[in-house]
């Protein structure tokens, strides 16, 4: 089952992950995206790449680059769609609550939406 990865829009039409991502030096941003075809065409995506975090419906692409850990979560919607919502620099052990939060968030956010990305 190949999966689909995309990325979350606002109404506005912005898109928060592909801010995140201009934002990080040109070698971060190969690795994610070498992460998320990862997550596109492995059957079995090893949990060092893409974790689901526990007692949430939230997924979360996990990336380590020169010392630096990087995260994008998201969630699944209709099975083989992984919707990313925010990317951000891990500091600290624990996944940060509010990045938890706007990732729940945008998920209702898109479901209310009926998937509609724009």
């Amino acid at each position: 089952m190949k999966r689909e990865v995309q990325f979350y829009r606002t109404e506005k039409g912005e898109c928060p992950v592909e801010e995140f991502l201009d934002s990080l030096p040109a070698k971060v941003a190969q690795k994610i995206t070498w992460v998320l075809k990862i997550i596109e065409e492995f059957e079995r995506i090893p949990k060092s790449y893409f974790k689901k975090i526990e007692s949430t419906e939230v997924y979360e692409c996990r990336i380590i680059f020169g010392g630096n850990i990087y995260r994008i979560l998201g969630f699944f919607y209709k099975g083989n769609f992984v919707v990313l919502t925010n990317g951000f620099q891990k500091k600290t052990q624990k996944t940060p609550k509010d990045e938890i939060r706007l990732c729940e968030t945008r998920m209702k956010n898109f479901v209310s939406r009926g998937g509609k990305n724009e």
